[in-house]
């Protein structure tokens, strides 16, 4: 096993012990792609097993890292995506035993085929090696992360946030104990031993080659610096600017449903709902109905002419309204010219993250589905479903809306290469 980290003290030992952490990383990297799935199994047996064992340990330690925060001023939002309760680190446990039960994808065959020389390809899936993920107040994320890069055969390098910095070393610690129960390395899961900022700085540089990916999960800040200053790719997004678009053939019921839901549900989240559009012809019957039931749940409304002309508790929406990600009960809305229109404001102002349609006619959602240029695309259905968990992944290391290698949940699959294998009979190139 690994010797542990000596306690960080100064700049000279940060940058020392953060390169014996890749270095351990690597190593625990190695052994990791070459476990059998049934030890991978067992480790996330005993880790979801630990985590329950460690529940008071958890949440007295959350109890802290809330505390501390709120002495600080941090607003509501952030709160909840602090807060831990008993249902959550059950839903943590429980989350781990899902991705155990997903069948392993290292060393599954993509796609084969045979040459006219004999010889047989194969596209085989490999883990990725070592993913680093940096993470601001949601200590969920230490969990999800861990077993989702153990799953994929990856090691993994958590640098959580330093607000839920004593709630992350106690799920790191359950997690830990899982792998090395099930006899694999303890730097497999290794957590970042210090709130010092530079550790961050540290990891974008990709710690002498030991990390080959970067995950953000937090704040636009946050990602725009881990995208701009990292030298290792990142899978991420910068932003949710969400819609939702009612169609003139949505049925009125349904729609309040879907929008109430994908705006109020959880409005901290990155598949929060954060624009609403509304068919200019089915306006008459829903533009008054929708706008009252945000208004009357709470929800600010900045809305353009039409909408204000709807209700007079509607604020006029400035041009930076429509590309906010507010993360908070405040929506924008506007009319729009059919679904034509709605394609084209979300073209214009989206992040290519998640938008939904709402209408019963199936050629308008088919054109809204293959239009729409984002990671997640919903028809009749509630942008909040944006999460790797609801897709059946058992939880997500986050969401990604680049075009390259993942794009959406990054969920177990997502977390591997792939490598070709060539069996021959002799043949040599002529």
């Amino acid at each position: 096993m690994n010797a542990p980290l000596k306690p960080v003290q100064g700049a000279g030992d940060l940058e020392t012990a953060m390169r014996v952490l890749g270095r351990q990383a690597r190593e625990a990297a190695r052994a990791l792609a070459l476990a059998a799935p049934a030890q991978k199994n067992r480790a996330l047996a005993a880790m979801a097993k630990a985590i329950r064992a460690a529940r008071s340990e958890i949440l007295a330690a959350n109890a802290e890292d809330v505390a501390e925060a709120k002495s600080a001023g941090a607003n509501s939002a952030f709160l909840d995506r602090l807060t831990l309760s008993s249902a959550a680190v059950e839903a943590m446990a429980a989350g781990i035993e899902v991705i155990r039960k997903l069948k392993d994808p290292v060393g599954s065959i993509m796609a084969a085929w045979r040459r006219p020389n004999g010889m047989r390809i194969e596209r085989v899936r490999v883990p990725l090696g070592v993913v680093g993920v940096i993470y601001e107040s949601r200590p969920n994320v230490t969990a999800d992360a861990g077993a989702l890069c153990l799953k994929a055969g990856n090691a993994v390098i958590l640098r959580g946030g330093s607000e839920s910095f004593r709630s992350s070393r106690a799920i790191h610690a359950a997690l830990a104990a899982g792998a090395v129960e099930a006899g694999l390395p303890a730097a497999a899961i290794a957590l970042v031993p210090t709130r010092d900022r530079a550790a961050v700085g540290l990891m974008l540089s990709g710690l002498d080659g030991a990390i080959d990916v970067l995950v953000p999960r937090g704040g636009k800040s946050l990602v725009d610096r881990v995208q701009t200053e990292s030298r290792v790719p990142v899978f991420a997004h910068l932003e949710g600017v969400c819609h939702v678009y009612v169609d003139r053939k949505a049925k009125l019921p349904m729609a309040k449903a879907i929008v109430l839901n994908a705006k109020m549900r959880r409005t901290g989240v990155c598949g929060a709902a954060e624009t609403l559009l509304i068919d200019r012809v089915g306006a008459a019957k829903l533009l008054k109905p929708l706008i009252g039931m945000l208004i009357d749940a709470g929800c600010e409304i900045r809305g353009d002419q039409s909408v204000q002309a709807a209700d007079h508790r509607v604020k006029p929406a400035s041009d930076a309204d429509w590309s906010t990600e507010y993360l908070d009960a405040i929506i924008t809305a506007g009319v729009v010219d059919g679904v034509d229109g709605a394609i084209a404001h979300i073209e214009r102002y989206g992040s290519h993250h998640t938008d939904a349609i709402v209408t019963d006619d199936k050629k308008t959602a088919e054109k809204f589905l293959r239009e729409v240029d984002s990671a997640i695309v919903l028809h009749n259905a509630s942008t909040q479903f944006a999460d790797g968990g609801e897709f059946g992944f058992g939880a997500e290391i986050g969401i990604a809306t680049g075009r390259l290698h993942a794009r959406g949940p990054v969920g177990v699959e997502q977390l591997t290469s792939f490598k070709y294998r060539i069996r021959g009979s002799g043949q040599t190139r002529p």
